[in-house]
């Protein structure tokens, strides 16, 4: 039931209106928090859900160029892609890492010298590439061959990355308030905004409680992902000529089909490819499809159809065979595409259009985009409100700067990994593996020198000392939010320890905060 509606504004002004108010907590909205909030201007973030609820946390997990993309003449998107990956590899090298792909060639499909070719172009696109280049491989001598079936006899060995891409979203929304103060509200849903000549009036809905607040913004990002054009124009009362386009990507995770730290990347007769990559070490993740989608984006599930379908991909392949039986958990989100009118889902441009409206108090609109080039969206965003909104004249800053936990080279991650181990040797190798991997030198923050300081643990890995961090640090308000987007321990976990979590995340919440206990909106499958 809601209560009256109560006035809230800016912190640091009650009486002022914010300079920028984000709605939408996926990765794109994050990011322009970030950026805007570093250039000054005071941010306010909106997100119906928790953090990377959604697309965001649907991913195939890879920051890459988009070798597929090469075929449909997409050179200055993977050119901008490529050029990302080198920047994300500097600035979260904690949660970004390479990773090699190996791409068999099958007489059936592309030819080897197309496959060369896009390659060759896909090394070179980027300037000063740090990452191995191309090479060609003997599939039945080179170790990456092992798993694969006799037929595969050539194939070739390219470089591209790895990320946490919910991991992603939220450290980049602590980052907006480390750098700008910006006040980042979870379970919080735009119901309405009226425009007027200098501001925005916002209406926002406690998704817990039902209570609702008015604030006022100098200028409004709709970063609402699936929901862009819905919140255009029921929300918002604003007309716009682009369109988004819903693509759905559904994948499979199985009991780890092959060894080594090699992804694979497999072509189909249909001419989409599927990626088989190793997963949570113990896992292999497969994906991922694309099907039209024009029911509620909130409520993504795989269908028979897609788990069949990504099985018979990889069966193409490998001597090891999966079968829907195998299948330990499933994911599928909805990726808002920029409409081009493309007739084929797999050709839709992953391209992103910033739509900037002045005619009064400003708005941008995010149409598209992908999760390897949304620094760079987030920088042009910025840019393209700045002649708007004075407050954001200052130059753009992201590209060199380090995300929370990332304050490291690359190449000093296995030694920052035993420095690691050394300050709390009583963590099984997997735990501190782990915890660096998710939080890099934040990982000091919740680990302590001895076990006991750990709390209680919930499961194998996580203990109480990590949750409190999630709660006080990183917005955590379930025990899904935690087991699913802030790590993938939702694989490991029973449901007496995920009952017990729940418990404990219940009695841990700041006053006044309630929990929820709904299903996760993206992950609608786990038949561990």
């Amino acid at each position: 039931m809601m209560s009256s509606i109560h006035e809230v504004s800016s912190a640091a002004n009650p009486s002022a209106p914010y300079d920028l108010l984000v709605v939408g907590g996926g990765i794109n909205g994050c990011g322009i928090a970030r950026d805007a909030a570093g250039r000054g201007a005071n941010v306010l973030l909106v997100e119906q859900d928790d953090l990377a609820s959604h697309t965001s946390s649907a991913s195939t997990k890879l920051i890459h160029g988009g070798l597929r993309y090469l075929e449909y003449y997409e050179f200055r998107l993977v050119r901008e892609a490529l050029m990302e990956r080198e920047r994300l590899l500097k600035i979260a090298p904690h949660i970004i890492w390479p990773m090699r792909f190996v791409l068999p060639h099958s007489k059936m499909l592309r030819p080897a010298w197309l496959l060369r070719t896009g390659l060759f172009l896909y090394d070179h696109l980027c300037p000063n590439m740090t990452l191995p280049k191309t090479k060609a491989l003997n599939l039945r001598s080179a170790p990456a061959g092992k798993p694969l079936r006799s037929e595969y006899v050539r194939g070739f060995e390219y470089s591209d990355g790895w990320v946490q891409d919910s991991r992603l979203v939220v450290l980049n929304a602590m980052d907006a308030v480390r750098v700008g103060g910006a006040n980042v509200q979870t379970r919080t849903r735009l119901v309405k905004a009226v425009r007027g000549p200098q501001v925005w009036t916002a209406t926002l809905e406690n998704a817990q409680t039902g209570e609702q607040s008015t604030v006022q913004a100098k200028a409004l990002v709709n970063a609402a992902g699936p929901w862009v054009a819905e919140l255009l124009q029921d929300r918002l009362n604003v007309p716009s000529r682009n369109k988004v386009r819903l693509v759905k990507g559904s994948h499979i995770v199985v009991p780890r089909v092959f060894e080594g730290a090699q992804a694979y990347i497999f072509q189909n007769p249909d001419k989409r490819i599927v990626f088989a990559i190793p997963y949570e070490q113990d896992f292999t993740l497969i994906g991922t499809t694309d099907v039209p989608w024009e029911k509620d984006p909130g409520k993504v599930d795989i269908s028979p159809e897609e788990i069949s379908y990504l099985c018979e991909s990889v069966n193409r392949y490998f001597t090891k065979t999966v079968s829907p039986d195998d299948v330990v958990w499933t994911y599928a989100g909805v990726r808002p595409l920029y409409d081009d009118n493309s007739g084929n889902a797999s050709a839709v441009t992953r391209d992103y259009v910033l739509d900037v409206d002045a005619t009064a108090a400003p708005i941008l609109s995010v149409f598209g985009g992908k999760i390897t080039t949304f620094r760079k969206l987030a920088e042009h965003a910025v840019e393209k409100l700045a002649p708007h909104l004075p407050v954001l004249h200052k130059p753009g800053w992201t590209d060199g700067t380090p995300l929370p936990g990332g304050e490291f080279a690359p190449k000093d991650f296995d030694a920052q990994l035993r420095r690691f181990r050394g300050y709390a040797p009583h963590l099984s190798e997997r735990s501190s593996w782990r915890l660096m991997r998710n939080y890099g030198l934040r990982a000091y923050e919740i680990a302590t020198a001895d076990a006991e300081g750990m709390g209680q643990m919930f499961g194998d890995t996580l203990s109480a000392r990590e949750v409190d961090y999630l709660i006080d640090n990183e917005w955590a308000r379930t025990a899904e939010d935690i087991l699913w987007r802030r790590s993938r321990l939702g694989l490991f976990v029973n449901d007496a320890d995920r009952a017990a979590l729940q418990t404990y995340v219940e009695g841990r919440l700041p006053a006044g905060v309630a929990s929820v206990a709904n299903p996760d909106p993206v992950v609608r499958q786990n038949v561990a």
